[in-house]
């Protein structure tokens, strides 16, 4: 009786055994999670995690374990979930408080799940990532539910891989959906493949790209995927890093060189959605260096920014070293004088090459909305920005030594005289190799430029070097009555290569300001505005003589200036 007992019992717990031996990575998932239960919604004040089963069959959890950067929780009990089923998992205090919502299981050394972001991994009994949420307090999309009382709830549970795009806050009136769909839930498939956002070497022998999203960690494996410039070739071997898998370390048959700049390639790398990489992806990477003094200087200040707006701090590399800006700082003075609210430029390994703009900033898609950028990919976010006063302060960026790399005492006294408004206008460097304390090296970014030139040369920097570019006003004379002749002017424009920013502003007779036809208008090879002869109202302005004022520049800091005369008259 009791060997028949032992079989029948064996034949009940096989399936779920072996069931759990088989399961996939997503099969389980975390699909929700509360990180900040306070002020209370309508939910316990308790952190909690709900775990889905997306696949077709019954899953054992017994011995899977979540767990954050810190540590992870002890196993899970013996329990089956079964398909398209919900669990809630937590610490043994939140059960009897979180019991009325689902069914709920506590583990041991339960993560606490920080406020402004984490990394949660849940491992099967094996150790093996089952899955992983890289959480920010963005991810809520809404500054009110950020602050506390609401879940993070994810969007697609088809689509577990995407990030901040597939998560959103719970539109659920208790503050969440604990043990059951979510209310967030609904179609959001991920159609586009993943993208080489940059690369970084720890080594001469070692380099780790980076990608925006976690990828098909067997694809990663085969090295003929990844191409390295001057003579390296593929790597020996290759493979994603968990828990991510979002990174993806190469092994080199060759070592890098110092200050060398390389280029990698890569292709056919596929998502967990099954989106490839088509067209190679391409990014610069090289051997770091410890930044000296004045390698690295202050470029461009904004300290005080329009209502919409953030503070920002250019840096530029006018050193021949590669850097990491890991490794640098950024901080202000105390009123003692003390250096504080020391962060470095990023947590992750990040490059910054010769002759290159990095924008530090909290909060980049903010400079992005109010200032023409370039080159999107150079901003860094530190853990925490220093602040800086919008009347006098101090910038300084150290190394990793402590040693002052560059300092900026700034003055709000140092915009020019006749601007009325400072607000949302950036300070510029005038010459990058002039000293950085002279108050006649700094100026208000232009109006052209729109006030500021976060990720590119300013606007107000000074250098040898023009545009062999030609600028053309047709007619000479117009006259804007309507009457179906020379009614308004062309300004035609050709230039040596595309890429380059026009601003262009009509002056009258005096040197005064009547119309700011383009402020910054990023131009082809060739192309042309047009002047209707009105003013910046919309007003007829007095016929006369007008100067048609065009200045243009590029990233890399090409610039010319254009003046064009012509005649505004009217038949009477």
């Amino acid at each position: 009786m009791k060997q028949f007992l032992t079989l029948a019992l064996a034949g009940l717990l096989l399936p779920a055994f072996a069931n759990s031996q088989s399961t996939l990575r997503y099969d389980v998932i975390i699909d929700e999670l509360m990180a900040d239960p306070s002020p209370q919604v309508g939910l316990p004040n308790s952190e909690w995690i709900e775990l889905k089963n997306r696949s077709a069959a019954p899953v054992s959890l017994q011995g899977w374990r979540i767990g954050d950067l810190s540590g992870q929780s002890g196993p899970m009990p013996n329990f089956v979930l079964k398909p398209d089923s919900f669990l809630i998992v937590c610490t043994g205090s939140a059960v009897a408080a979180l019991s009325a919502f689902g069914t709920v299981i506590s583990v041991t050394s339960f993560p606490s799940l920080n406020n402004s972001g984490d990394q949660l991994v849940l491992r099967n009994a094996q150790g093996r990532v089952m899955h992983c949420v890289n959480y920010t307090d963005k991810w809520y999309k809404n500054d009110l539910k950020a602050g506390g009382g609401w879940s993070l709830e994810m969007i697609d549970t088809r689509n577990p891989c995407s990030g901040a795009s597939n998560w959103v806050a719970s539109n659920d009136v208790k503050g969440g959906t604990p043990g059951r769909r979510n209310s967030a839930d609904g179609a959001n498939a991920d159609i586009t493949p993943p993208r080489l956002l940059r690369a970084y070497a720890t080594d001469s022998l070692a380099i780790t790209l980076v990608f925006d999203e976690p990828l098909d960690s067997l694809g990663t494996l085969n090295t003929g995927n990844y191409r390295i410039s001057n003579g390296i070739g593929s790597p020996v071997r290759a493979g994603a890093i968990p828990p991510v898998f979002d990174h993806v370390l190469l092994t080199l048959p060759l070592p890098f060189q110092r200050r060398i700049t390389y280029e990698i390639a890569v292709q056919n790398l596929t998502d967990c959605a099954g989106n490839t990489i088509q067209t190679p992806n391409k990014a610069r990477v090289g051997l770091p260096e410890r930044a000296d003094s004045l390698e690295l200087v202050i470029n461009e200040v904004l300290f005080n920014p329009s209502p919409s707006g953030v503070d920002y701090v250019e840096i530029y590399n006018r050193s021949k070293k590669i850097t990491d800006l890991k490794t640098i700082f950024i901080a202000n003075r105390t009123t003692t004088g003390s250096i504080g609210s020391i962060n470095a430029l990023s947590n992750d390994h990040q490059l910054l090459f010769p002759e290159d703009f990095m924008v530090v900033t909290s909060d980049s898609a903010a400079v992005k909305r109010n200032y023409i950028t370039l080159n999107p990919e150079a901003f860094t976010e530190p853990g925490s920005m220093p602040s800086y006063n919008n009347d006098k302060g101090d910038v300084v960026l150290l190394n990793d030594q402590g040693k002052i790399i560059d300092e900026l005492q700034y003055n709000e006294s140092w915009h020019h005289p006749l601007l009325v408004n400072h607000q949302g206008v950036a300070l510029e460097r005038i010459d990058q190799n002039g000293p950085t304390q002279s108050p006649d090296n700094w100026h208000s970014a232009s109006t052209s430029s729109g006030y500021g030139t976060p990720t590119y040369a300013n606007s107000q920097s000074r250098t040898s070097e023009e545009v062999t570019g030609e600028i053309r006003v047709t007619p000479e004379i117009v006259s804007p009555d309507n009457d179906g002749f020379d009614d308004y002017a062309t300004i035609d424009y050709r230039f040596p290569s595309p890429g380059y920013l026009a601003g262009i502003t009509i002056f009258d007779a005096g040197g005064r300001p009547v119309r700011y036809l383009q402020r910054t208008a990023l131009c082809g090879i060739n192309g042309s505005f047009r002047w209707d002869g009105l003013g910046e109202k919309n007003q007829p302005l007095a016929t006369g003589i007008y100067i048609v004022f065009t200045e243009i520049f590029n990233l890399q800091g090409k610039r010319k200036q254009f003046r064009n005369v012509i005649v505004l008259a009217r038949k009477n």
